[in-house]
């Protein structure tokens, strides 16, 4: 297919992959799932033709974006022997992954994120990374729930628009976990993260617990308990979420669903 030039490469990669599986990204997820980042923009020469063409249009910070999630991908799916994978956009704008495989992408400020694993051990996966103090307080309204921000103005001045930038993430998270399973579009007001402690005090890279609890009936939440457990980070000035699926149980085609 033709696409513009900036994006024009051979069938063999023009270079190698930079990104590098991540330890800090994986510790988010239980085991069996594959992490890689890119700690700078992507290089579009790596692209495939067939990922390339989702943004021939776009400017290059977007490109530099696109390109890294890309390579942080095929770089995950490596792990799992997956090579030479074009991961197309579909028109919903999420990545056509593997039959065999689920997975997230994420990207910020010259870091991008991908995390992946095999669909027969999870359901699905949602991650999310961005600039620690990222949202500021006039965003707040937008983004948070009575309680949530009740719970931001109960932190200390200090805390608070890394607190902001917490919730914000999980959020985005927990809407990338859920949509690839559902295909439910959500807002910001869906959702109430808390912390079990209430208190955002594993800023040290610590990986820590956080709650989701949906403030309606959500298509995800059926046949669900009425909250979501993940997980965040705090680590060299990225608030870094994620948030899993488990795979749906098998069942036989001659045996009946137990009713929950």
């Amino acid at each position: 297919m033709p696409i513009n030039s900036q994006f024009t490469r051979p069938e063999a990669p023009a270079g190698p992959n930079p990104a590098a599986l991540s330890p800090a990204m994986s510790a988010l997820f239980p085991p069996g799932i594959a992490a890689a980042e890119l700690r700078q923009p992507g290089d579009a020469s790596l692209l495939y033709p067939e990922e390339a063409v989702s943004v021939q249009r776009a400017v290059p910070k977007r490109v530099g974006e696109f390109a890294a999630g890309r390579l942080c991908a095929r770089r995950a799916l490596a792990e799992f022997g997956i090579t030479q994978f074009a991961l197309k956009m579909a028109p919903d704008r999420v990545p056509v992954w593997p039959d065999s495989m689920v997975g997230s992408i994420t990207h910020t400020l010259g870091f991008g994120a991908a995390v992946v694993a095999e669909r027969r051990r999870f359901g699905s996966l949602g991650i999310d990374v961005e600039a620690a103090g990222g949202v500021k307080r006039e965003l707040w309204r937008h983004i948070c729930v009575p309680a949530e921000s009740a719970w931001l103005e109960s932190l200390p001045q200090a805390a608070q628009t890394s607190a902001a930038t917490l919730l914000f993430s999980a959020k985005e998270a927990f809407y990338k976990c859920q949509y690839p399973v559902t295909k439910e579009r959500m807002t910001f007001a869906d959702l109430c993260v808390s912390l079990p402690d209430s208190d955002p005090g594993c800023w040290d890279g610590a990986v820590a617990e956080l709650i989701a609890t949906p403030t309606r009936s959500l298509a995800i939440s059926a046949g669900r308990e009425p909250l979501f457990h993940g997980t965040y980070r705090v680590q060299d000035g990225r608030i870094c979420a994620g948030f899993y699926l488990p795979a749906a149980p098998l069942i036989a085609p001659t045996e009946s669903a137990p009713i929950r």
